[in-house]
């Protein structure tokens, strides 16, 4: 009963809706075909967005296009610029073309490229035909030569590649007043393709030049899928690769990008965290909106870098709570106002007819009013108009419009009467250098001109109503940025380092960028740098210079390092090394005083005096360790090799008399009295000993080497890995012999000798032995300016320990013990030995 009423309502009420809807989409679906034409011996085509996109969803809106769309006031004007600057070439006096009129047919794309197609394809109708793209340029053809013969537009680059691609089979010649993305300068892609505004490859550089001219480290980048989005993002990604500028986040739009979609609550969160000290929107106005809502309801403040689609959008800008965003830098081509077009528009209603003005008429339901307008206060209606005139991409147009008219007249050879040619290629109008109104304007081998940028600033003081455009500086293509001399006020204000997580870094501290974000920590310089804070980079210093570690911000001089003459351990060595040269001396001269006496011959006669001989040069080699190296200081080591191995071979030769002497065994005494030849032991050892230490000091000479440490510069002896060889070759041999001696020394020691000889030799070359495997590790292993100071510490040790132990106790026996430096103190000491073993001694 009552269920069936209320089914029998809705139903009535869901066919009411369908009806109220069908209406609307019928009636916006009549002005998806919306243009105007205007016949002429030439017809200059036009693409215009007048109806711009407001919803992204694709299904939706390829089923209701137009019902999707609002009519831009802006654009329209865009049009009447067109048709306005065509009129006034027809009606110049003197004629600019001669017998020649221009028309006109504009067509409104909606910004969709499918539509754009459309337009181009009725544009070009006759070139339509798919086979005349089959005819070779150079048989004639009966089909009719083409009414348009150039076409204006498109506004987005996307739209522009689609419309050029088309355009190219025919070649007829497109310009565009907007579109500037980097791609549409391919020219094997898009060989008709014109455009009287820079390409997006200068306005990247000019962003690139602000972002250095304001110091930021730091940028993020929102970017588009589309030509222009895409192409510009990736341009500026590889400027700031190049130029060690921090890219914080990149953010690609998606086609179906809305408030609602993941995209857009993703990008809002990156915004949020973000550490950039500027955003750059590269991206299309309906983008940013949806952008710059989120952020006006998030209550963010940051610095952004506005592209030319929206830095001088009255959209954007009148935006409720727009002040709030933080400030803005813009870019946008540079700006004039076309001649006459504010008394044309204050006037057109006055009689002036087209289709796109009658649709406004209809779509505002508005007339002619005489009422004063309030720009504060824009409004549709017909006394507001003027001041929706914007001076870019108008003046932009109107340039289009007075470079295909001054290409025709070029091409033509008119003069004021007639022109010479009726026929021509559309696509030779490139091939021109015209200046319009100040404005020098030609195309390079891209089909780019050669434009410069106007930089705005967004003034939201709270003095001021609304949001201020101010023009702050310019651009030129290759040229640096410049600004007008009060831009200090603008750096204060863009500096939003506040943003950035960078810390103040102290004198002596560099900055550095934390993994994966763009902050910046502060990290200490080294000991060869220096720095006087906040810079990314730490300064050399000079090759002799460092930087104290509590002064990083400056650089003094290294001091040298070696082992000085006043160190207190080269005190200990020399004067260890006086006293040994010094109690060497006494030796000698009481040896010298007794040198017929047994002692004397027990110790090798003659031989004695080599053996201190060499001591002394041991000694002497101390003092080469000390000081700053020289080329004769680093001798030390080879020199003392020959003075201890002549040291070692005159102990050897004394060893081997003394085993000779006390030997009872017929079979041992007859093999060591072989080896009894004093003079042929000590010039074989030695001499194998001089061979290699002269052979060391002739091929590879140990030189003075300068080594830079932290602080200090350190001079010592250096000593290649050939080097090393010879030394290991000194040592080994030095201590072979070494050894041999103790194991005779080591065998004669129970034998009667009343000085004790061998023991003492033992006990000397037992110490020699453990102070070279001792030394050895040390002097590898150490580093620096004590490493000479054990080299002279270790040969002091090994010469004393002979001097102190063989040759010492005989000088005390001289001086003192007298009573046993004689033959029979000999004699009767031998006896008493072999008494106590029970063995009979004949004395002889």
């Amino acid at each position: 009963g009552c269920l069936c009423f209320l089914e029998v309502v809705s139903l009535l009420l869901a066919f009411c809706l369908l009806v109220t809807f069908m209406s609307v989409f019928h009636f916006s679906s009549e002005n998806t075909d919306l243009h105007a034409y205007l016949d002429g011996d030439v017809i200059i085509g036009g693409l215009f967005p007048v109806h711009e996109k407001t919803n992204r969803t694709k299904k939706m809106y390829c089923l209701f296009h137009a019902f999707f769309c609002r009519f831009s006031i802006q654009t329209f004007l865009r049009t009447q610029v067109m048709i306005y600057s065509i009129q006034e070439i027809n009606q110049r006096t003197p004629r600019l073309l001669p017998n020649l009129t221009l028309g006109y047919d504009i067509y409104d794309t909606c910004g969709d490229v499918s539509l754009a197609i459309r337009a181009t394809l009725q544009l070009l109708k006759d070139q339509s035909d798919p086979q005349r793209c089959l005819i070779p340029a150079s048989i004639n053809s009966s089909l009719p030569e083409p009414e348009t013969k150039v076409v204006i537009g498109e506004a987005f680059s996307e739209v522009s590649v689609a419309v050029a691609r088309v355009l190219a089979l025919p070649s007829v010649t497109q310009i565009s007043y907007a579109s500037t993305s980097e791609q549409l300068s391919l020219k094997y892609k898009f060989p008709t393709f014109l455009r009287t505004v820079s390409s997006d490859k200068h306005q990247t550089k000019a962003i690139y030049e602000l972002v250095k001219n304001f110091s930021w480290q730091s940028v993020a980048i929102v970017g588009s899928i589309d030509g222009y989005g895409k192409y510009g993002t990736d341009s500026l990604m590889q400027l700031f690769r190049d130029n060690n500028i921090c890219v914080d986040f990149v953010e690609i739009l998606p086609d179906t990008f809305d408030k609602n979609c993941s995209t857009a609550r993703h990008l809002l969160e990156k915004i949020e965290n973000s550490t950039a000290e500027a955003i750059i929107m590269f991206t299309k106005e309906i983008n940013v909106c949806i952008i710059l809502e989120a952020v006006i309801e998030k209550n963010l403040n940051r610095t952004w870098i506005a592209s030319d689609t929206w830095s001088t959008s009255s959209t954007i800008s009148e935006m409720k709570g727009i002040k709030s965003i933080g400030p803005v830098f813009g870019f946008i081509f540079r700006q004039k106002e076309v001649p006459g077009f504010k008394d044309y528009v204050t006037s057109m209603f006055n009689g002036t007819t087209n289709n796109i003005l009658s649709y406004y008429q209809v779509f505002t339901n508005s007339s002619k009013d005489d009422m004063k307008c309030n720009c504060k206060n824009k409004a549709s209606d017909p006394s507001c108009l003027y001041c929706h005139i914007d001076h870019d991409e108008s003046y932009n147009i109107y340039m289009a419009v007075q470079v295909i008219a001054e290409g025709l007249r070029i091409l033509l050879k008119c003069n004021n009467q007639s022109c010479e040619r009726t026929k021509f290629t559309a696509v030779e109008v490139k091939n021109i250098n015209i200046t319009v109104n100040d404005t020098n304007i030609y195309f390079d081998e891209n089909g780019d001109p050669s434009l410069g940028y106007d930089i705005l600033f967004w003034n939201t003081s709270k003095s001021k109503e609304g949001v201020e455009k101010i023009k702050i500086g310019e651009y030129w293509p290759n040229k640096n940025i410049s600004f007008n001399k009060d831009v200090s006020q603008w750096r204060t204000t863009g500096n939003v380092s506040v943003f950035n997580c960078s810390r103040t870094c102290q004198p002596g501290q560099r900055m550095e960028l934390l993994k994966e974000k763009c902050c910046y920590g502060c990290v200490d310089c080294s000991s060869q740098e220096y720095s006087n804070g906040n810079d990314t980079f730490c300064r050399q210093c000079e090759k002799y210079q460092f930087s104290p570690a509590d002064h990083r911000n400056t650089c003094v001089n290294k001091t040298d390092e070696f082992l000085k003459w006043s160190d207190p351990f080269s005190i200990i060595l020399i004067t260890t090394a006086a006293i040994a040269i010094i109690a060497t001396a006494v030796i000698a001269i009481v040896i010298g005083l007794n040198c017929g006496t047994p002692i004397v011959k027990a110790i090798g006669g003659c031989l004695c005096y080599v053996e201190m001989a060499s001591l002394l040069l041991g000694f002497c080699t101390t003092f080469t360790f000390i000081g700053k190296p020289t080329p004769n200081s680093c001798v030390g080591i080879p020199v003392f090799g020959i003075s201890f191995s002549l040291c070692i071979s005159c102990i050897l030769a004394n060893l081997i008399q003394i085993l000779l002497g006390f030997s009872f065994d017929p079979r041992v005494g007859s093999k060591i009295k072989k080896l009894n030849h004093p003079v042929a032991v000590v010039v074989i050892i030695s001499g194998v000993q001089l061979g290699v230490s002269l052979a060391w000091l002739i091929v590879l000479p140990r030189l003075p080497s300068v080594e830079q440490k932290e602080s200090t510069i350190l001079y010592q002896c250096n000593m290649c890995e050939e080097s090393k060889k010879f030394f290991a070759a000194t040592i080994v041999y030095n201590s072979f012999w070494g050894l041999v001696c103790f194991v005779f020394a080591f065998k004669g020691r129970q034998l009667p000798d009343i000085y004790k000889n061998a023991s003492l030799i033992t006990v000397s070359m037992v110490l020699f032995l453990i102070i070279w495997i001792v030394f050895l590790p040390i002097y590898l292993t150490l580093d620096g300016k004590y490493k000479p100071a054990i080299s002279s510490a270790a040969i002091l040790i090994s010469c004393i320990s002979i001097l102190g132990c063989h040759l010492a106790p005989k000088c005390y026996i001289m001086l003192f013990r007298k009573e046993i430096n004689n033959q029979n103190a000999i004699s009767e000491y031998i006896r008493k030995h072999y008494e106590r073993k029970d063995l009979s001694v004949i004395s002889s």
